[in-house]
């Protein structure tokens, strides 16, 4: 799945092509995503200026002159410019139009991703109302994850992946910032002290902003909005690397599953 430096990066990527441009209508090949393409949206947003492209935690922000589009990549969604008549591949799903004969495509195979129409404040819809604070902004510090973690029994890398806590913090970056960090993963969240904590909140900025400046992570089938790969893989020091020596210390990289997800540590560099 697209994580925030991946959405970060496509976000950027497709900005110069669209800001101050001129949508003129949009093609809707497949309206069954993760939910139904909102009906009507060619009309909605025919005529209107792009002022601005944004991102909130995971999700791309257009934002016209009279309501805003939101979307998220899902599993396997990507973005891509391309000229309008350029013929659609199989997944290629919704077409947003421009005046520069261009158009923004969405691409996604699994369906999982989405599109939404927002006529008012966009970061009062459901998506967006209830997220915590950006990992990269001044508002993430250590005074507010210490003390956000209290008494909290959640194992630590599962309580940064929650977006309630912190937005953004995906799996690969959870396990990344841990191991910089030198905090174990099942570790309580609760349990963690204030200067570990003092630590990771540096160590979650660091990563995330280390994979940005790479285009991001390459795994599976994530490219940016030109079709480039991330190469932020290949800074990993755990994550996908079970049972291969850790770059410090030589130790195997441990695997588990946590959540559901497969999570990496290693057993003497992090307590």
């Amino acid at each position: 799945m697209p994580e925030l430096p991946e959405v970060e990066t496509t976000c950027r990527g497709i900005e110069p092509h669209l800001l101050n441009r001129r949508l003129t209508g949009a093609i809707v090949r497949q309206s069954r995503l993760r939910w139904p393409v909102p009906r009507g949206l060619s009309k909605k947003i025919s005529g209107q200026t792009i002022h601005a492209v944004e991102r909130r935690a995971k999700y791309i922000l257009i934002k016209l002159e009279q309501g805003t589009i939101l979307l998220h990549l899902g599993m396997s969604g990507s973005l891509r410019i391309t000229p309008t008549d350029t013929p659609p591949e199989k997944h290629d799903h919704i077409d947003l139009q421009l005046d520069s004969g261009q158009c923004l495509r969405l691409r996604d195979p699994r369906r999982f991703g989405s599109l939404h129409w927002v006529s008012g404040d966009a970061m009062q819809h459901a998506l967006l109302k209830n997220l915590g604070p950006e990992p990269l902004s001044d508002q993430f510090d250590i005074d507010y994850l210490f003390k956000k973690s209290r008494k909290r029994k959640l194992a630590i890398k599962l309580f940064i992946m929650d977006s309630k806590v912190i937005v953004g913090v995906g799996n690969i970056y959870a396990s990344e910032a841990l191991f910089r960090a030198g905090i174990r993963p099942t570790r309580a969240a609760g349990r963690v002290t204030r200067n570990e904590y003092e630590n990771l909140v540096q160590a979650i900025k660091d990563v995330l902003a280390a994979a940005i400046r790479s285009g991001g992570t390459t795994l599976q089938d994530f490219t940016n909005s030109e079709g480039k790969p991330g190469y932020f893989q290949q800074e990993l020091h755990v994550y996908s690397r079970a049972d291969e020596a850790c770059h410090t210390c030589g130790t195997p990289i441990k695997h588990r599953v946590m959540g559901q997800r497969a999570s990496y540590y290693c057993p003497i560099c992090q307590h």
